[in-house]
């Protein structure tokens, strides 16, 4: 459940508000509300932060030897502020002189057919009269140049010829337009093969610097964890509210929330700081209320996944821990499908639990969740038979029996002989019936029937609690159309002539039935939906989005026709298994091997080939949960319950 919460606001003398603060910290109790501070200190400690992150980047890519490696090195906090200092110049430098190389390196490349060229030795000249210019020009287009242009030759190759005029301040006019003048360059090519080796040889000095000081990346980051603290006490300190009076009595205060079961815990402290203290229920326009959820260990394992996802329910909304949990189980039963995955990874989260139990730490309750889904993978591999991808017939008899013939891949044929045909019992003719998938998809959509009215029975159970009767009438609508549309979809996506819309099953007009369930339930939607305590009201809300109103219908029945994923994706893992188990097959049958050597390499080849396929399928499938499992959660169920995920976590102000 989501933990009532109460409103508080705290108000001290503002000459003590720094001591209050600690006080306050120490007792970890309120959450606070979200304040923007501004000062000296705080400033400096983001840039302390800053750099301590560019510091732990840079040092951090340095690889150190297994014996630096495990030398624990403490740095006081001044010397980590310098250290970190030093890195972030050093690094600013290397990336100025990385530029200038690059630049160096581009100006000298200009000059590589040219040779050397002296900047001196041309300013030289032009002291004694003599004017150069530096040229090239295509190697065909040289003997046409005017012969009363005085030109040296420097060197030539199939295609430019390079080449210096004298004798002139500017480009002659009679030279040909194809002519190109080189611009001298900024400094002399010796002088810039200098500037490159002098360049050079001071990032290798930074990157010594940081080779030396790459041990100390712990001490920087356990520096920049305890500034986390910091900041987010200066930020508060600086971000109170006070009275501007200028005396020594002005008061400061700050607001928060505390939950209401220590509020009692909370008002004592209070008394024991000499802390004016009021309190009040949050009202429905607070929107940074927190959330702080209650529950049993059970339900609690799902935490670790919403915790990792980053999803809080507004405290506003509803706690679906306990749903949330009890679906994506089944759903990650469904889509890993395999009861050999299953029990394979039970085995290891239960050796993971011992070991961390034997060392005396605390067992993560990531195992606990894991355990369990692994375990939920086992129970649906043992009812379809499936393990490892293995066929049915290679399997002992009793893990055979343990399925269920309906959805097991263990019985593809009915009683009579006909292949892969389930009789049902409403229908005489022999010749319609259901197969095993369809029977699995029957499920699913039946899954789909269940999750999305549950939503539907909690919005109207809340709507009871807050008096809004009539609007439950808009939740039962919803579910009738969630009926009418599920027995549709049967009959569409499953099998048309068994789950019969226009015709009868015996003596019920199914066809009637479902129409007429999705007419009502759209009635009562469209009337009582947006009810607030006027029917009239409620209808012209209807009326103001009546196109999102009808396709509303069509949301429903693609919200249960998602459903069909967990079939979906299971049967693609299961085919992904098989064909692994018949490529091992066809290697290790190889009637073509004699020796014993080539046994040895086929059975290391076949266990290879077996370890990396199931290995990356189970990859896959641990991905294909991620992505529907989770999402059948938090977007199909979420949307019909009307959970949009806006809560914060309840975090304290604590040490």
């Amino acid at each position: 459940m989501i933990e009532p919460m109460k409103k508080v606001s705290v108000v001290l003398l503002n000459r003590d508000k720094e001591e209050a603060l600690k006080s306050l910290r120490k007792i970890g109790l309120v959450h606070l509300e979200k304040l923007e501070g501004s000062s000296e200190k705080l400033n400096a400690f983001k840039e302390y932060t800053s750099n301590a992150i560019v510091s732990e980047s840079i040092l951090g890519e340095i690889k150190l030897d297994k014996k630096a490696k495990k030398q624990k090195i403490t740095l006081e906090d001044s010397k980590v502020v310098e250290l970190c200092r030093q890195v972030v110049v050093k690094s600013e430098r290397k990336k100025q002189l990385m530029e200038e190389i690059s630049a160096d390196t581009t100006e000298l490349d200009r000059f590589t057919e040219w040779g050397s060229v002296s900047l001196e030795d041309i300013e030289f000249l032009k002291e004694k009269g003599i004017l150069i210019a530096m040229y090239e020009i295509a190697a065909d287009k040289y003997s046409q140049i005017d012969s009363e242009i005085q030109t040296i030759l420097v060197n030539n190759d199939k295609k430019t010829v390079r080449f210096l005029i004298t004798g002139c301040e500017s480009r002659p006019e009679k030279l040909l337009p194809e002519a190109f003048e080189v611009p001298l360059p900024r400094m002399s090519t010796t002088a810039l093969e200098k500037e490159i080796k002098k360049d050079e040889d001071e990032i290798k000095d930074i990157e010594r610097f940081y080779v030396e000081n790459a041990k100390y990346v712990p001490a920087i980051a356990a520096f920049r964890k305890n500034l986390e603290s910091d900041i987010e006490f200066e930020n508060v300190n600086a971000g109170m509210e006070s009275e501007k009076q200028g005396t020594e009595n002005d008061l400061a205060w700050i607001s928060g929330y505390v939950p209401a079961a220590d509020l009692e815990e909370f008002k004592k402290a209070c008394a024991q700081n000499q802390w004016a203290v009021a309190y009040a229920d949050p009202e429905d326009e607070d929107t940074e209320v927190p959330t702080k959820l209650k529950n049993n260990k059970f339900v609690s394992l799902i935490y670790p996944l919403t915790d990792f996802l980053g999803t809080v329910p507004g405290y506003h909304e509803y706690d679906i821990s306990g749903w949330f949990l009890l679906f994506f189980t089944i759903f990650f039963g469904m889509i890993f499908g395999d009861g050999g995955y299953g029990a394979l990874v039970a085995v290891v989260i239960l050796l993971l639990m011992l070991k961390t139990k034997l060392s005396g730490k605390k067992v993560p309750a990531a195992y606990g969740l894991f355990l369990l889904v692994s375990l939920a993978t086992v129970v649906w591999g043992m009812v379809t038979c499936t393990w490892f991808g293995i066929s049915a017939e290679r399997l002992p008899e009793w893990l055979v029996n343990l399925s269920i013939p309906q959805i097991s891949s263990a019985f593809e044929k009915n009683l009579d002989g006909s292949d892969r045909i389930w009789n049902v019992p409403w229908i005489n003719d022999p010749s319609i019936g259901l197969t095993k998938n369809q029977f699995q998809q029957i499920f699913c959509f039946a899954l789909a029937l269940v999750q999305l009215s549950v939503a539907h029975i909690k919005a109207g159970i809340r709507n009871i609690r807050e008096k809004k009767g009539l609007k439950v009438l808009g939740d039962l609508g919803s579910i009738l159309q969630l009926v009418g549309l599920f027995w549709i979809v049967l009959a569409m996506v499953v099998n048309s002539q068994v789950f019969q819309m226009l015709g009868n099953i015996g003596p019920v007009p199914v066809g009637k039935i479902e129409i007429s369930l999705i007419a009502i339930g759209f009635a009562m939607s469209f009337i009582f939906a947006n009810y607030e305590g006027n029917i009239g009201q409620s209808i012209l809300e209807s009326c103001k989005n009546i196109i999102s109103v009808v396709l509303g219908i069509v949301n429903v029945f693609s919200d249960i026709v998602s459903y069909i994923r967990l079939w979906a994706v299971g049967l693609a893992g299961a085919a992904i298994s098989g064909t692994v188990n018949q490529l091992a097959s066809g290697i290790a049958n190889n009637p073509e091997v004699g020796s014993i050597i080539a046994h040895a390499l086929i059975f290391v080849a076949v266990i290879a080939l077996l370890a990396f396929g199931h290995g990356l399928n189970m990859i896959l499938n641990v991905l294909s949960v991620i992505v529907h499992g989770v999402r059948l959660n938090t977007l199909e169920f979420c949307t019909h319950i009307g959970m949009s995920w806006s809560g914060v976590k309840y975090s304290p102000f604590k040490e």
